[in-house]
């Protein structure tokens, strides 16, 4: 990417414009423009914006469920920016124009399979991003994600995002296996980021018990910071009838039984990368011989 740093700065639609963006830029990470659900003439100026404040490479993030997806995929092959992350949608229709513009096509995904889909339909990298990250948020914690999708993605750049906000966080993505990360939260926190004081505020002022994730009955659950807009829907969420049903005794104290699609199989993420059945002791022994291959690996405690 002819950048200084392995940074991203995430996309993030009503936040990342060129003020943003090109300070990222500057300072050696990667600025990417969110273009959300603009319009083509919006994303036109950000970019003339953006090539007037850095001489650096940056890139643009599209929506594609934006209807007008295409007609900004338009603008960024026009201005021949460095990257086009993708995110909310399939970006697959757009992959060959933008490729044969010379512009990198680095696709935002939230699991494995759709790593591997992008890798073999010509991605040039790919960011798989865990619950951990703010706005819209899929099934698996980066922690368990990104080992996973480093066994899958085996000939382009593996990005880490979600949760990742400081040294220590950006070190253990590294270990994980990421080749670099995308950080969209602490750049809230820029003085840059040209959103409300009040909402940088609260940014800054959020414990982890201030971070809520509402809306999950739509299908496409938020994370975002607890606040009077985040009552309310938790409140119509209360009135949904499947809540009741959860609470029922059919669902409760369920071990599997003969059929398991009937049952809670409660489960964690990090099932995802278990392939087979083994011993306690096996186990055990394996995390801890395993543990001691990496920095920070509690070797000095168990000795």
């Amino acid at each position: 990417m002819g950048i200084k740093y392995p940074i991203i700065q995430g996309g993030m639609a009503g936040v990342s414009e060129s003020i943003l963006v090109s300070a990222v830029s500057n300072a050696g990470g990667l600025g990417v423009i969110g273009s959300g659900f603009a319009g083509p003439e919006w994303l036109d100026e950000e970019i003339k914006k953006t090539k007037e404040l850095t001489g650096k490479p940056f890139g643009v993030n599209l929506l594609m469920q934006n209807p007008g997806s295409a007609d900004l995929a338009t603008v960024a092959i026009k201005h021949k920016v460095a990257a086009v992350f993708t995110g909310g949608g399939n970006p697959l229709p757009a992959m060959p124009h933008l490729k044969r513009a010379g512009i990198k096509i680095i696709p935002v995904v939230p699991c494995v399979r759709l790593a591997q889909k992008m890798e073999d339909n010509g991605a040039d990298a790919v960011v798989v991003e865990g619950l951990e990250s703010g706005g819209h948020i899929g099934e698996s914690t980066t922690m368990c994600l990104v080992p996973q999708a480093r066994k899958a993605i085996k000939n382009i750049p593996l990005i880490a995002a979600g949760g990742i906000c400081d040294g220590p966080t950006f070190a253990a993505a590294l270990i994980l296996g990421a080749d670099g990360v995308q950080i969209g939260t602490r750049f809230l926190a820029a003085a840059e980021c040209q959103i409300s004081e009040s909402y940088k505020s609260a940014v800054i002022g959020a414990t982890g018990e201030d971070i809520v994730v509402v809306a999950r009955f739509t299908g496409y659950p938020v994370r975002m910071i607890k606040n009077k807009f985040a009552e309310n829907i938790h409140k119509i969420e209360k009135k949904n009838p499947l809540m009741e049903e959860m609470k029922s005794e059919r669902f409760m104290g369920n071990k599997g039984g003969a059929n398991a699609d009937l049952a809670m199989l409660l489960c964690g993420t990090c099932a995802g990368g278990i392939r087979e059945i083994k011993t306690c002791r096996e186990i055990i022994e394996e995390i801890a011989g395993g543990a001691g291959q990496s920095p920070g690996s509690g070797a000095k405690l168990m000795e």
